[in-house]
């Protein structure tokens, strides 16, 4: 073999060793939808094509999430399997039963307050059931089918990822917080090298997409406390912490955005002392290590609690950049002044959040998934709540006490 055909047999190789993960993903998206097709005609003859369709639909990255969709898919086909016998039987097969039926699994949705994942599966799954030839029994033939491809899903979404929910969770704070020491790290770098307006702009982009990052690593901590609660083997105390850790690595990266926001601001002044400059870079670099240090100490150990001497570091440069620039404040541009002091909040607010002592972490109630995303976007408790009481009111006085 030359060496020119091995560098691109290696770059080949290396091209799917890179992405393993999505790798391991695909086959075992391929075998379920295989495995779902054999076990639907073995079940009931041409039974397989409707299984392996929603085999594909409902198997995802994890097993909370094909659960999940499952769930969705059921509940779509159940609904959509109704609605179409219904098109059929006031329209007859055809285009109108067709327009009528996406129609009807629309309103359908709407009422039951389904989510994004059971309404999409709502119109979807009736037209797979309305398929040439509908009847009674083949409709349920088609739901028997979904059950199945459904099933087949949860069961191999079990194998479509090597870690955990709360391990993913884990490998994504850490990830975002490297990702924002770094940045400290390189405005450190800057400050005290003397920085222009191109480069705070860089600062300020990067920052803006380790916010975007955020909500992928809340709906990641949300997986792994609710994966927690119903899966035997998971441990709960640890998918706690890791949500509260992910709250706080949230509120750090909020401040290293406008810590970047604020040097962007005294690039476009273009107004600071040189003694500012060293003092801001020296806060910057503690706060960078500490985030850095305090990242391996989770890797290590989730349940590990954080050196308090790292955030007494972070909090102690904030205050010798406050002292610093009070004591210079005669010489400094009041609105620079100003701007430089803020960053003294967010070194305070980064401290809170390596230690874990803010009551905004843990006192207040962080919003949870999107109810679009849910099967319910309210639970059916809820509901039954709210119909009971649109009938009382619709009743007369006399005999509401029965209700």
């Amino acid at each position: 073999m030359s060496s020119a055909t091995r560098r691109t047999f290696q770059r080949t190789v290396k091209l799917f060793t890179d992405r393993k993960i999505w790798v391991r993903q695909i086959i075992v998206a391929a075998v379920a939808a295989a495995t779902a097709w054999e076990i639907g005609d073995l079940v009931q003859k041409k039974g397989g094509l409707v299984a392996a369709i929603v085999c594909s639909l409902s198997v995802r990255i994890s097993l909370h999430k094909s659960v999940r969709e499952g769930f969705g898919q059921i509940v779509g086909t159940a609904i959509g399997a109704g609605v179409a016998l219904l098109s059929i039987w006031l329209f007859h097969f055809g285009f109108i039963a067709v327009g009528a039926t996406v129609i009807l699994c629309s309103v359908v949705a709407r009422g039951l307050h389904l989510g994004e994942v059971a309404s999409v599966n709502v119109p979807v799954t009736a037209l797979i059931v309305i398929g040439p030839g509908l009847s009674e029994s083949t409709a349920w033939h088609r739901l028997l089918s979904t059950l199945i491809g459904a099933g087949v899903a949860m069961v191999f979404s079990y194998f479509s990822h090597p870690n955990t929910p709360a391990d993913r969770a884990l490998d994504q704070i850490a990830s975002l917080g490297t990702k924002a020491a770094q940045l400290l790290g390189e405005m450190s770098e800057g400050v005290a090298a003397g920085f222009n307006q191109e480069d705070a702009g860089s600062w300020l982009a990067r920052g803006r997409l380790l916010v975007e990052e955020i909500p992928s690593i809340r709906a990641q901590a949300l997986e792994a406390r609710g994966f927690a609660k119903w899966f035997p083997t998971a441990e709960q105390d640890v998918a706690e912490e890791l949500y509260t850790r992910g709250v706080a690595v949230e509120h750090t990266v909020v401040q290293v955005r406008t810590i970047a926001r604020t040097l962007f601001d005294t690039a476009v002044d273009g107004v600071i002392t040189d003694g500012a400059q060293r003092q801001i870079a020296q806060a910057l670099s503690t706060a960078s290590y500490a985030i850095s240090a305090k990242v391996e100490q989770m890797q290590e150990d989730v349940n590990i609690v954080s050196e308090d001497f790292l955030s007494d570091e972070v909090r102690q440069a904030g205050a010798n950049l406050a002292e610093s620039l009070i004591d210079g404040a005669d010489d400094s541009d009041h609105e620079q002044l100003v701007r430089n002091i803020s960053l003294v909040t967010n070194l305070e607010r980064i401290a809170d959040s390596l230690d874990e002592s803010s009551p905004a972490l843990k006192e207040v109630d962080t919003p949870d998934e999107p109810a679009g995303n849910r099967v319910l976007k309210v639970s059916p408790i809820e509901q039954t709540k709210r119909l009971n009481s649109r009938i009382k009111r619709r009743v007369p006085a006399k005999l509401r006490k029965y209700f």
